[in-house]
């Protein structure tokens, strides 16, 4: 895991390389690789690459990077793990292609884009964003994994394309205007988080997830989608297997190539079944030692949403030596500068990736498992059944003429205060009878209307224009999955997962020099359970990961009710608020927009 960088200087009357920038973006991202430091440049100084290293796969010297390909003809920057890099290495070796000189994962990339250019990309298994500049062509080609686990981002202004890991480093540099994106702005009240390719800023887009570009003497081509979530559960054919056994093999198979690394592996560890079932299975995979991490907080304690109890006991069911840290008021408040200076765009969550990463740390990790994506690969999330019930809803109420501006009238004359505390009961007709509108019912902090509560209303307005929220929504279900369930599974995978929950898992945790690792959340794992995934409706698919490992889950932690991972960051923000709460996404939304502004 590691920070990338880079600028092209493609354009006639584009100044060269200004080295200066190149490392300042690079050492905006120190905390990203605190074991290694390169840079390089082209002889003509029109291309600079840099990186910042986190070693944990072949961890000598001869890894660093940028990493040189036949001579200088091919050179990269890579941030990532390659789970699959052993086998793709034996197949080169053994066609005779390639004699490696490292046992990095780093150089099997830089043998598959010589052999197979672009093609190379359908044979990768793992997280990744990277650039390769092929001095051949003199042209920069740029990928990133297909759920945007790892962050790719990009400016391109005045002939000079500049790419980072971060967008606070690409600011650092001192080379791109700072000009807020009102799309940028509208989209983090909206949803809790920017969505990509939008950043903050009008100069700064994200690349894709899924997608490959390549810069050129003519300029920045357009990103290429080369992998799909939607696409993957479309082109599924529905399976006969059971759904427990599907789980359970794809489930194992994931949590072994994920433990792949020259540096001991960790776990993050909740009441959850996600994070349960993954100590279960690194003890099926044959880990001897596993220590696992669990975060409290001391507001919480004695009552239901204290995770502690039952992580504990989960610890002890399957012989893992169990760490837990109490999170203060305290804490929250002297760490409070830290969270939002490692924060690279507005979040509303994060606060508890954060903590734990930090407690990580503390022991020594560099890499630890998690349990993210459970609930979207396997229909956990109410909005499996509420998504689809609301469109139906929409729909039926929708043959009724004037239904909607009838009812939404008499809400407002009869039961005014009802109707200003429930928006969006208001626009179950605006919104709800397509999936995108239903989908953005259920996730929106705000909605449209309420905007201009927070933001001026030319932001708002042209904010709302750029961003077209529906149909970026709409986008991320095409083609379609074909199943209730497998739509909603592309939704939130493509949208709260890889706009929220992956993003601040990757900042929280780098932040801490430490590399997080998703099990459930990849791209082979999809492709084994996307054919049952019609299959997954009323708990199933978490039923079945709970029995996964040989030592199924203990019943304290399978047969708790699904309550989301509690924060108390409404009494943090308020001493006076004394009942525990979830986190106040308004009151600390509102603290992060102060924080950006």
């Amino acid at each position: 895991m590691c920070g990338i960088a880079g600028i092209y200087a493609y354009g006639a009357a584009s100044p060269e390389v200004d080295e200066t920038e190149l490392i300042r973006i690079r050492d905006r991202m120190v905390a990203r690789g605190p074991d290694g430091v390169g840079l390089w440049l082209h002889p003509y100084r029109r291309v600079g690459l840099a990186h910042r290293r986190l070693a944990i796969i072949d961890l000598h010297a001869r890894a660093l990077q940028p990493m040189h390909f036949a001579g200088d003809d091919l050179t990269i920057v890579f941030n990532g793990e390659i789970y699959n890099y052993q086998t793709l290495r034996a197949e080169i070796e053994q066609s005779g292609f390639h004699h490696f000189r490292t046992a990095s994962d780093t150089e099997v990339l830089l043998a598959l884009y010589a052999r197979y250019g672009a093609g190379m990309l359908d044979r990768l298994r793992g997280m990744f964003a990277f650039a390769i500049h092929d001095r051949r062509n003199d042209t920069l080609f740029l990928a990133r994994d297909p759920y945007g686990i790892k962050p790719l981002y990009f400016s391109n202004e005045s002939g000079a394309f500049r790419f980072a890991s971060s967008v606070k480093a690409l600011i650092a540099g001192g080379g791109i205007s700072h000009d807020r994106d009102p799309a940028g702005l509208v989209g983090f009240q909206l949803l809790g988080s920017v969505p990509e390719p939008f950043t903050i800023y009008r100069a700064v887009s994200a690349l894709p997830a899924g997608s490959h570009m390549t810069v050129g003497g003519g300029g920045a081509g357009k990103p290429i989608r080369w992998a799909s979530i939607a696409a993957r559960l479309s082109d599924a054919r529905a399976a006969h297997e059971p759904v427990d056994a599907v789980v359970a093999q794809a489930a194992l198979d994931s949590v072994r190539a994920h433990m792949v690394a020259d540096v001991e592996v960790g776990t993050f560890l909740s009441a959850g079944t996600d994070s349960g079932a993954l100590l279960g299975l690194m003890r099926d995979a044959g880990a001897s030692r596993v220590r696992a991490i669990t975060i409290g907080f001391e507001e919480l304690i004695g009552t239901p949403a204290d995770e502690v109890p039952i992580a504990s006991e989960v610890a002890r069911h399957y012989g893992a030596e169990h760490h837990v840290e109490t999170i203060t008021r305290q804490d929250f408040a002297d760490a409070l500068p830290q969270i939002l200076d490692a924060m690279d765009q507005p979040s509303i969550d994060g606060i508890n990736s954060w903590f734990v990463s930090r407690a990580a740390s503390k022991l020594g990790l560099k890499v630890v498992l998690s349990g993210l994506g459970g609930d979207e690969l396997l229909a956990g999330y109410s909005t499996f059944s509420s998504v689809p019930r609301t469109r139906r809803l929409a729909r039926l109420m929708g043959t009724v003429p004037f239904a909607g501006p009838l009812a939404r009238s008499a809400a407002t004359t009869l039961v005014p205060g009802w109707a200003a505390r429930n928006p969006k009961a208001l626009g179950v007709l605006q919104f709800g009878r397509s999936w995108a509108g239903a989908y953005l019912l259920r996730r929106a902090v705000l909605l449209p209307s309420e905007l201009s509560a927070s933001l001026d209303d030319d932001v708002v307005r042209e904010g709302l224009t750029r961003l077209r929220p529906l149909d970026c929504i709409a986008d991320t279900m095409r083609p379609d999955p074909k199943s209730d369930i497998a739509r909603v599974a592309a939704l939130e995978t493509s949208n709260y997962m890889r706009n929220q929950l992956l993003r601040d898992s990757d900042w929280a945790s780098m932040a801490h020099s430490l590399e997080l690792r998703t099990p459930l959340v990849d791209w082979e794992l999809l492709r084994q359970i996307a054919p049952v995934t019609a299959k997954l409706a009323s708990g199933a698919g978490k039923a079945a990961l709970a029995k996964a490992p040989s030592r199924p889950l203990p019943r304290a932690c399978s047969d708790r009710a699904r309550t989301g991972f509690t924060v108390p960051i409404g009494q943090w923000l308020n001493p006076r608020q004394d009942a525990p709460s979830r986190l106040d996404s308004r009151a600390w939304s509102s603290e992060v927009a102060q924080a950006f502004a």
